[in-house]
C-alpha cells in the first residue's frame, strides 16, 4: 500500500475546497486561513495572533494549550529554538509533518479538518524559510547576550570587548 503524502491529501479535495466540519464551519475555516497568513506574514507578531487562530491550534491541530493563549504565544514565539520547532508542525519539505506535542499525523489526516490544516501547510511553506532564518538569528542573539552576562558575572569577556561579538 502506498503511503498517503500531503499531495494526494491536497488533490483529494481540490486547492481551496474547505468544507462544514461538526465544530467548524467552512467560513470559520476560512477566517482561521486569513489570520493564519497574516500571522506568518507579519513574521508571528503578537497582536496577529488572534483566539480564533489560537483555538484552531488547540482543538484541531494537535497543541496543548498552555494554559491560555498568552501562555501558546510564549511557549512558541518568544525563543529562536521553540519557534523553529514549532513551525516544523507546517513545513512539508521532508514530507507530511508529524505533531510536535504527539508525533503523530492524525491532526493533518482527520477527515474534518484535513481541508484547512493541508491549506494551512501549503501557505506556511512560503513563509517558513524567512520566519526560520529570522528565529535561528533571533535565538543566536539572545544565546550570545546570555553568554555575555555569564561571562561578566565570572569576570570575563568575549572576544572583542565593548565591540560585542563578532563570531
Amino acid at each position: 500500500m502506498k503511503e498517503l503524502t500531503l499531495n494526494d491529501l491536497a488533490q483529494s479535495r481540490g486547492p481551496g475546497q474547505l468544507h462544514d466540519s461538526k465544530f467548524m464551519s467552512a467560513a470559520e475555516k476560512s477566517k482561521v486561513l486569513k489570520h493564519w497568513e497574516m500571522f506568518l506574514r507579519r513574521g508571528l507578531e503578537k497582536a496577529k495572533f488572534t483566539k480564533a487562530l489560537y483555538h484552531h491550534l488547540i482543538q484541531h491541530c494537535s497543541f496543548i494549550a498552555h494554559y491560555d493563549i498568552h501562555g501558546f504565544y510564549a511557549t512558541y514565539f518568544e525563543s529562536g529554538d521553540d519557534t523553529r520547532h514549532f513551525l516544523s508542525q507546517f513545513d512539508t519539505r521532508k514530507g507530511m509533518p508529524k505533531s510536535i506535542e504527539y508525533g503523530m499525523t492524525y491532526w493533518l489526516t482527520d477527515e474534518d479538518y484535513c481541508d484547512i490544516n493541508t491549506e494551512m501547510c501549503r501557505i506556511a511553506w512560503r513563509y517558513i524559510p524567512v520566519l526560520e532564518l529570522k528565529a535561528k538569528n533571533d535565538q543566536r542573539h539572545t544565546d550570545l547576550a546570555h553568554a555575555e552576562v555569564l561571562l561578566k558575572k565570572h569576570g570575563l569577556s568575549l572576544p572583542g570587548g565593548d565591540k560585542g561579538c563578532n563570531f
